[in-house]
């Protein structure tokens, strides 16, 4: 019997992984690497060797992130490029360079000192979170708005990243002994939390390809954008102050950026998991079935009156109108859900992207548990101690190891999954913040 042979599928060999690469992940990768041989040949008479060894693994793991996701290698080349230029400003002159140089720099004064930078960061945050809002609830040009949206986003990471970088080399400016790397105190952290949940929002944005989450995500970093200002002119915590004795340590500079990144996603998936229940019940018109998720909103927006003890007349004044707004903007939402619920992605879209956010942050929040650990028994004595700090730590450990074991283990998917998701963020922001203002212990180093 006669048989036809079908052509022959030709077989291809998948590209390896370095003859993928580009001209400008070459050039990334040969500027990363001629800044740590840089670094390494000034200042590594003065790296210890666990300080050594973080440059030497910074460089790679650089690398790699920026050959990963492309939009990074753009993002560290540029805030390289103004934190240099920073330095430059202040170093420019015969004389030594000081602080008071950011009063009289054009440059430093109105862009690229660490306040400077920083309260730029604080606007562009604003801006992103209106243009993402006007893009969600709008109509032809909502792709447009989002899109601006999403590069004020971006704007506000360079801005968040430079003020940081440039802080840490202010802090030497005020003596050897006081520099250090800004992540001591809640100032420092809040920038430190707002250009996280940021960056692996936009990096979600980019992975599923929508955009319509932004309106989302970036109301809760703008809430955060809402207390740094308050620290900042009530309690003037922008003041670079020198380190306890017990953050003298290199412990810190791990330990704090992974609890970040943990505190960062989780609040990200409490937000997609706002937008899922917004985008189940879009349909919903009976009270009593949306009144849990107003009562919610509001009492999440209503946290911040906490803040008002010990604060001025005026500082009080300030977190009324922060809830009266954040209560407008919760009614607003529920009151245009179905508009809303038409640009969201579906229901499977957010489970996935709430499930994802929650399991880095379990992971790194526990990375940052063991450091923690490890930190307290070289400072302290021991692992652990049961502070409150320590304690409400292991809630929130317990709270997503639950969470992760029911998807996991039981298939936890939908409505209950996003419910536990949006209170895990009351949870995290008590460990976050509340620990600091209302129980006293080892960690009480950012009181408010």
């Amino acid at each position: 019997m006669n048989t036809v042979s079908s052509p022959a599928t030709p077989i291809t060999l998948s590209e390896g992984f370095f003859s993928r690469r580009s001209w400008w992940d070459w050039l990334f990768a040969a500027l990363v690497l001629l800044g740590g041989i840089t670094v390494m040949v000034r200042y590594g008479s003065n790296l210890d060797g666990y300080e050594t060894g973080i440059l030497l693994a910074t460089v790679p793991t650089a690398i790699w992130l920026g050959w990963l996701w492309r939009p990074l290698a753009g993002l560290m080349v540029g805030v390289a490029a103004l934190s240099l230029l920073a330095i430059a400003s202040y170093q420019n002159g015969a004389e030594a360079p000081t602080l008071a140089r950011a009063e009289s720099v054009f440059w430093l004064k109105y862009f690229l000192s660490s306040q400077s930078a920083i309260l730029w960061m604080c606007m562009l945050v604003f801006m992103s979170t209106l243009f993402y809002w006007l893009g969600l609830i709008g109509g032809e040009h909502g792709a447009t708005m989002e899109l601006t949206g999403s590069r004020l986003a971006w704007a506000s990471v360079v801005m968040a990243l430079t003020g940081t970088l440039v802080r840490w080399y202010e802090s030497y400016l005020l003596g050897a002994d006081i520099g250090h790397i800004p992540v001591s105190n809640l100032y420092e952290v809040f920038v430190l939390f707002c250009w996280i949940t940021t960056v692996f929002y936009l990096y979600f944005e980019a992975q599923y390809k929508t955009r319509s989450l932004g309106a989302f995500v970036m109301l809760v970093v703008s809430a955060a954008v809402g207390f740094l200002l308050w620290y900042t002119v009530v309690r003037e915590a922008h003041e670079i102050q020198p380190l306890v004795p017990a953050l003298k340590s290199w412990w810190m500079k791990l330990h704090v950026p992974a609890n970040f990144i943990g505190y960062g996603t989780f609040a990200l998936s409490a937000m997609v998991a706002f937008a899922y229940l917004i985008k189940q019940q879009a349909g919903e018109t009976r009270w009593y079935k949306l009144a849990p998720l107003g009562l919610l909103g509001l009492v999440l927006c209503f946290e911040p009156i906490v803040f008002r003890r010990g604060s001025t007349e005026a500082g009080s004044s300030y977190w009324l109108v922060y809830f009266g707004v954040s209560a407008l903007i919760v009614g607003g939402i529920l009151a245009a859900r179905r508009r809303i619920a038409s640009r969201l992605p579906s229901l499977e879209v957010l489970d996935d992207v709430m499930y994802k956010s929650i399991a880095v942050g379990f992971a790194f929040f526990t990375i940052a548990t063991v450091l923690g650990a490890l930190w307290a028994a070289e400072a302290w004595g021991g692992y652990w101690s049961w502070d409150p700090k320590e304690t409400w730590a292991l809630i929130v450990w317990l709270n997503y190891a639950a969470w992760l074991h029911m998807r996991l283990m039981k298939g936890l998917r939908g409505t209950l999954s996003a419910w536990w998701a949006l209170v895990g963020l009351a949870v995290t922001t008590f460990a976050f913040i509340g620990v600091n203002m209302f129980l006293s212990g080892l960690h009480s180093y950012g009181t408010l």
